[in-house]
C-alpha cells in the first residue's frame, strides 16, 4: 500500500508519533468513536514495520501477571481477539481470529519463587483468571515429558492463554482507521514544539512543521528519544530479546503450553516447529537499530535449557532465529500510559516490556477515551501514570520473560 510522506494539513487536532501496534490501536479507537470528530496524523518512520517490535513479536496472550491491573488488560484483550469481528462493526470482510489455548507454564525452582508463584494466582483467580497450581505429581500425570529435577511446582492457565494472530489485527486496525479519516504518513518527527505546560506541533524530518492539539508518544523502543524532543525524560529503553525456530527429531504428542523455565529461557508449540526465547546473558540498553545476533546464546544457553527440561528434545534442529527489541521500563518493566503531568496534551503510550502487542486493545481504547474526554471510561488505567516515576514508587510487574 502506497503512503504519502507529506501530510495534507498544516495542523491536526491529534499526531500520534509511530504507527506500529500501539500507534495502529490509538488510531483505530479514535476512529471508531461516535463522539470524536478530530483530524488525526500518524507519522511513522518505516511503514514496512520490517525491524519494529510488532513484526518481532511472538504474539502471544496471557493473564498470568502479578499486577491486578495487568490481569484485567488481557481479559479485555482476550476477549477483543475472541469477538474481533464484531469489534470492528461486524465488518464480513473481517476475519474471525483464532487462539491457540495452550496456555503458559511457569515453573518454580526455589522457595521464593514457589511463593511468587502461588500468591500471583491467589490474585489471579480472584480477578476471574483459570490459573491453577500444580504441584509435582500433578504435573508429572499431565505433563509426563518434563524433567521435573529441582522444580517445586509449576503455574498454568489454558484459558485465553496462547497464540493468536497479532499481525492480523494491526493490519485491520490501520485500514479501518484509514477508512475513518485517519491520515498515515511516511516520515520522521525530529522535533516536537513546546510552550510551557504545552506542546503545540511537531517537526518533521525536513524541516515541515505540523500544528497538534495532542501529541501522542507511541515510538515503542524509540520513546526515549521522543521525550527528550519535548524536553522530557522517559525510562524507556530498547532491550534484546531472542527468538528461536527449530525442529525436534521427536516431536512431543501434544502441544507444548509456553514453558517458562528458571533458567529465563521460554518454549511452546509453533504448529509442526517450536518457538523458543531468552534475554542475552547481559541486557543493556541497545542503538534502536542495533538487531546483531548472539549466536552463542543457542548453543550455550537455549539449546541445553530445552534439552534438560524436555529431555525428548535432545536431538534439535535450529530453523530461525531472529532480535527484536522490548519497550524496556526500567523502573518497574510496567506500561506508562496518559498525559503527562507537566505537559497535559504530551501523552504516551510507552514501556510495555514485551507485554505491548497482548495489551495494545485495552491500552489503545483508554488513551483514545482520555484524548475525546479527558478520563477512563471503561478500564481505570490510572495505575500506569507517570506521576509513580518521579514519585519513586514502582509498580513493579514480576512476570516478565
Amino acid at each position: 500500500m502506497q503512503i504519502d510522506t507529506t501530510p495534507k494539513l498544516k495542523s491536526y487536532d491529534v499526531v500520534i508519533i509511530g504507527g506500529a501496534m500501539m500507534g495502529a490501536s490509538v488510531a483505530w479507537f479514535l476512529a471508531n468513536r461516535p463522539d470524536f470528530d478530530g483530524t488525526v496524523l500518524v507519522v511513522e518512520r518505516a511503514p514496512d514495520y520490517e525491524f519494529s517490535s510488532t513484526a518481532h513479536s511472538n504474539s502471544c496472550i496471557r493473564q498470568q501477571f502479578t499486577q491486578p491491573i495487568n490481569v484485567q488488560v488481557s481479559q479485555f484483550g482476550a476477549d477483543y481477539v475472541h469477538n474481533f469481528r464484531q469489534y470492528m462493526g461486524g465488518d464480513p470482510d473481517v476475519p474471525e481470529i483464532h487462539m491457540q489455548p495452550f496456555g503458559y507454564m511457569y515453573l518454580a525452582a526455589t522457595a521464593e519463587g514457589e511463593q511468587v508463584l502461588r500468591a500471583a494466582q491467589q490474585m489471579q483467580a480472584a480477578e476471574g483468571a483459570g490459573t491453577q497450581i500444580l504441584t509435582r505429581d500433578m504435573l508429572a500425570e499431565q505433563f509426563p515429558f518434563y524433567n521435573l529435577d529441582g522444580i517445586r511446582i509449576g503455574s498454568h492457565n489454558p484459558v485465553d492463554e496462547g497464540y493468536f494472530d497479532g499481525g492480523c489485527m494491526f493490519d485491520w486496525w490501520r485500514r479501518k482507521a484509514r477508512a475513518g479519516g485517519v491520515e498515515f504518513i511516511n516520515n520522521e518527527v525530529t522535533g516536537i514544539s513546546r510552550s510551557g505546560n504545552q506542546v503545540s506541533g511537531v517537526v518533521l524530518v525536513d524541516g515541515t512543521r505540523i500544528g497538534a492539539g495532542h501529541v501522542v508518544n507511541a515510538a515503542g523502543p524509540r520513546a526515549g528519544q521522543v521525550a527528550q524532543m519535548a524536553g522530557l525524560e522517559l525510562p524507556v529503553e530498547p532491550r534484546k530479546r531472542y527468538t528461536f525456530v527449530f525442529e525436534a527429531a521427536r516431536p512431543l504428542d501434544v502441544d507444548l503450553p509456553l514453558t517458562v523455565d528458571p533458567s529465563g529461557v521460554h518454549v511452546r508449540s509453533e504448529g509442526k516447529y517450536y518457538m523458543a526465547g531468552c534475554p542475552p546473558f547481559e541486557d543493556p540498553a541497545v542503538a534502536p537499530d542495533d538487531f546483531i545476533e548472539d549466536h552463542s546464546l543457542w548453543e550455550e544457553k537455549v539449546w541445553p535449557a530445552i534439552a534438560e527440561r524436555i529431555p525428548q528434545f535432545e536431538a534439535l534442529k535450529l530453523i530461525q532465529s531472529w532480535v527484536g527489541h522490548y519497550a524496556y521500563n526500567t523502573l518497574d518493566q510496567n506500561a506508562i500510559i496518559g498525559a503527562h503531568p507537566e505537559v497535559s496534551n504530551f501523552m504516551m503510550i510507552n514501556g510495555f516490556s514485551g507485554h505491548g502487542l497482548q495489551q495494545a486493545p485495552a491500552m489503545g481504547r483508554g488513551l483514545a477515551e482520555w484524548i475525546a474526554t479527558g478520563r477512563y471510561e471503561t478500564l481505570d488505567l490510572s495505575p500506569f501514570a507517570f506521576d509513580r516515576i518521579p514519585a519513586g514508587q514502582p509498580l513493579l510487574e514480576q512476570a516478565v520473560i
